[in-house]
């Protein structure tokens, strides 16, 4: 059991310290994951500050200025929400640990051993390279009295997986609750609620204080969640009234529109009240648009009931409906008043609909979060697609962490969020080929594929990244091949799609994992990813 010094639990900023090798960035992005906070590690904001790697400063600069920028980083640190690392020598710090009186501090003790075993070969940590044993050893007589000075609490990692750390720490949280909540900064920032049922209380505490109607927008496969929403609503004094859409795409139609249009007119819905969304990602989208040009623009609660809308469609205030030329090229960008994910609706998820879901989930690893991908490769599949499971929640969490990051920088895609758009440019072009047959999920995988050996071919990656792209999509039972129609067909499709200009095809690529960038690729260039695709290019126009 953990120990506690005095009766005081944990509270944000939690600030993990310990030894080299003790698991502080490990277990802090996995404890921040769970708690809906950013992971903040301050040998990374040294890193930031200084422009170059640590051991290039030993090195050019010495140890001392290295503790100078640390104590600089840990100030920065302990003023944000979140869970923070620390270097293992930051306690050195006199001003360090004067800062870090009355902190959550939480030190991870590790026996030497383990510690010893955890850090053979790693040459990038300095005071290790020469002599491992002998620097651990002397490391901690020198730094445990101060560990146990700062830290309110003392917990032991061994062998176990980190989660054995993660949980103990969790048992101490102050006021746990089974709730994450990630805000979205921006000009109007929001919360999104991950957690396992919808509370009402989350929806009405995000309302205008003069709202007095609700207009619930859902899907009827999830009529029955829907109508005991409204009921709670009334009960809490909202007029409400209930519009089923049509399931998936067929939601996403100008009819579809003029009808939202005309209930929210005939319920009198005023500029105070709001909108309520309950459905996948095409019910939040077109719900959405309707409270973005109501009245120029009323509230909404998005509560997506899928996987693919709990990470992508329904964060980010992206909103449209469909045109016969492409997808979402009408809409309007409108931030929600909240967001709410509730691991339940997962569990009547069909199967399909769950695993094309981790197509955004696998996207947001590799353009943003290696974290993702090595959590679906160390955990058996059947326990990744478990409804409420684990390590589920913590992918969700995380790929909202990675979406709520890009969309709070920018809003409306001027710049950043265009990386969110990694596999879009074919996926868009394969479910508009296939009449929004496919799932996006699954059009988003092969696009992503498509993507990486685009990259690979114009020598920004290499293979091995490349066959980790069609692994871990194949590993989740997504397609990483499309055949129905020629290179040349589907760039036809692509040439409409909004993220053309001039006439220029964009695609978002990566230059090595989570660095993605989006470059103006030619039509002689997608040969070779098309070929490696095994698809038909003889009728791919010439330059």
């Amino acid at each position: 059991m953990p120990s506690v010094n005095g009766s005081e639990m944990l509270s944000l900023p939690i600030v993990l310290t310990g030894l080299p090798g003790a698991g502080k960035s490990r277990v802090g992005e996995r404890l921040a994951a769970r708690l809906g906070v950013p992971h903040v590690d301050t040998d990374i904001l040294v890193e930031c500050m200084a422009g170059v790697d640590i051991p290039t400063i030993f090195r050019q600069q010495g140890e001392s200025e290295f503790r100078r920028l640390e104590c600089d980083a840990v100030a920065d640190a302990l003023t944000m929400n979140a869970v923070v690392s620390l270097g293992g020598g930051a306690i050195s710090s006199q001003a360090v640990r004067q800062m870090l009186r009355g902190a959550s501090v939480v030190y991870i003790d590790v026996d030497h051993e383990e510690l010893l075993r955890r850090t053979a070969d790693h040459t990038h940590r300095p005071l290790l390279r020469d002599d491992p044993d002998g620097a651990l050893r002397r490391l901690r007589t020198q730094r445990e009295p101060w560990y146990v000075e700062v830290a309110r609490v003392t917990v032991h990692s061994d062998s176990r997986p980190v989660e054995h750390v993660v949980e103990q720490i969790m048992a101490m949280i102050d006021s746990p609750s089974s709730d994450r909540r990630i805000t979205v900064s921006g000009p109007r920032p929001y919360d999104v609620v991950i957690g396992s049922s919808v509370d009402i209380a989350a929806i009405t505490s995000s309302l205008s204080e003069d709202a007095s109607k609700v207009l619930l927008i859902h899907a009827g496969p999830v009529t029955d969640q829907a109508q005991a929403i409204a009921q709670g609503l009334r009960q809490r004094g909202f007029d409400t009234r209930c519009v089923v859409v049509p399931d998936a795409e067929d939601a996403k139609t100008y009819d579809v529109a003029i009808r939202l249009w005309g209930e929210a007119g005939d319920f009198r819905l005023g500029r105070a009240d709001a909108i309520v969304a309950l459905g996948g990602g095409a019910t939040t989208d077109v719900a959405g648009f309707i409270a973005a040009t109501w009245l120029r623009g009323i509230d909404v609660v998005q509560i997506p009931t899928t996987l693919l809308a709990m990470v992508d469609a329904a964060i980010g205030g992206k909103t449209g409906i469909n045109t016969p030329v492409g997808k979402n090229l009408v809409g309007a960008f409108h931030t929600p008043a909240r967001v709410i994910c509730a691991s339940d609706s997962l569990a009547t998820l069909p199967s399909a609909d769950l695993r094309a879901g981790f197509g955004e989930v696998i996207k947001c690893g590799f353009i943003a979060d290696e974290e993702i991908l090595t959590r679906i490769e160390e955990t058996p599949v059947e326990e990744v697609l478990i409804p409420s499971s684990q390590v589920q929640e913590e992918l969700i969490a995380r790929s909202v962490a990675v979406k709520a990051r890009v969309v709070g920088e920018d809003l409306t895609e001027s710049g950043l969020r265009e990386i969110l758009n990694y596999g879009h440019t074919l996926g868009h072009a394969i479910e508009k080929h296939e009449q929004f047959r496919w799932r996006h999920g699954e059009a988003v995988a092969v696009g992503c594929v498509f993507a990486a050996h685009l990259a690979h071919s114009l020598g920004l990656i290499d293979m091995t990244l490349v066959l980790r792209h069609e692994r871990l999509f194949s590993l989740l039972g997504l397609p990483i091949r499309y055949t129905n129609a020629s290179l040349g067909q589907l760039m036809t499709v692509m040439l409409s799609d909004k993220k053309v200009r001039r006439g220029d095809l964009r695609f978002v690529l990566l230059d090595g994992l989570c660095r993605p960038f989006s470059r103006v690729v030619t039509p002689q260039e997608l040969i070779g990813a098309g070929e490696a695709m095994g698809m038909d290019v003889t009728d791919v126009p010439a330059m």
